[in-house]
């Protein structure tokens, strides 16, 4: 499960609601696309924008409309008694893993993070997935505390944040890590610009933003890696460049937002306020480099 592709799917809301018909269109694409997990309430979903209700309900749902696909639900929260109740409800819908990311307002120590992880590991029956996402959590992991973290019971995967550009670097930036987490954990790529690279250089897992709205092309270099082609890996994310250049422009989740209304997968205005969608402009290029890249 925690191999291939696992997708980021939108947590898409109407009038400041879950939009439970256009989750359900998100998902069940997903599903029968046959990526080799689903991972909601990740940053791609809005999971700090929602409350422990409606976090609930999206795991349930996504559950239910992955149909057999592996789920993943992600846990974070800002008190470590609200992420054990969201593990406790993952657990209690059927989710095949959790994924946690440390949140914070006050800036958290390595102490703090551990001691997180160590409490919640301690009381679940399924894997555990490390969420390593300095660009929200304004955290940064050091490979010691990957190392502890990697050793408590359950943990499973490691969500790192990139890898550099250089083949050769990002190899060994992958065998460093595999050094001190040891076999058992999986190594999986972040940053879908950096995807293929990381996938060529060793990572098991692609944990992808545009997996949750397109997930053919996603696919497509997942497995062109797997099946060792370095070559048809970097190929493939070099043509999807025209997308990655509008992450860059405008963040991964905007964009994101905006292919999925674009595609009639969800209404207009599907983030929650106060974050806004691209505009009219920034909707066009979207909507263009779709058009020539034929991921429609």
């Amino acid at each position: 499960m925690l191999t291939g592709l696992s997708a980021f799917p939108l947590t898409p809301l109407r009038d400041d609601r879950i939009d439970l018909p256009a989750f359900e269109r998100i998902v069940t694409r997903l599903a029968a696309a046959e990526v080799d997990s689903i991972t909601v309430l990740g940053s791609t979903g809005s999971y700090a924008y929602l409350d422990l209700d409606e976090r609930r309900l999206v795991a349930h749902a996504a559950i239910e409309y992955a149909a057999g696909t592996p789920v993943i639900v992600g846990i974070g929260a800002l008190r470590t008694s609200q992420v054990q109740v969201l593990a406790d409800d993952a657990q209690a819908a059927g989710a095949d893993a959790v994924l946690l990311a440390p949140v914070s307002y006050q800036k958290l120590t390595e102490d703090d993070v551990f001691g997180l992880y160590e409490d919640i590991a301690a009381r679940l029956s399924v894997p555990l997935i490390v969420y390593d996402n300095p660009g929200t959590t304004h955290f940064t992991f050091t490979d010691d505390l990957y190392a502890g973290i990697a050793a408590l019971p359950g943990v499973a995967s490691i969500k790192i944040p990139g890898v550099p550009a250089d083949a050769a670097a990002a190899r060994d930036r992958v065998a460093r890590i595999r050094e001190r987490v040891g076999p058992g954990v999986t190594i999986g790529i972040s940053g879908d610009s950096a995807a293929a690279t990381g996938l060529s250089a060793g990572c098991e897992v692609w944990y992808s933003v545009i997996g949750g709205s397109l997930p053919e092309p996603a696919l497509r270099i997942t497995r062109a890696a797997r099946s060792g082609n370095a070559d048809a890996t970097a190929a493939e994310s070099a043509r999807l460049q025209p997308l990655w250049d509008l992450f860059a422009a405008h963040g991964s989740l905007r964009v994101t937002a905006a292919i999925a209304e674009h595609l009639g997968l969800a209404e207009r205005s599907s983030l929650p306020r106060p974050i806004r969608g691209l505009d009219d402009r920034a909707r066009g290029d979207v909507a263009r480099v779709i058009a020539e890249l034929q991921l429609a």
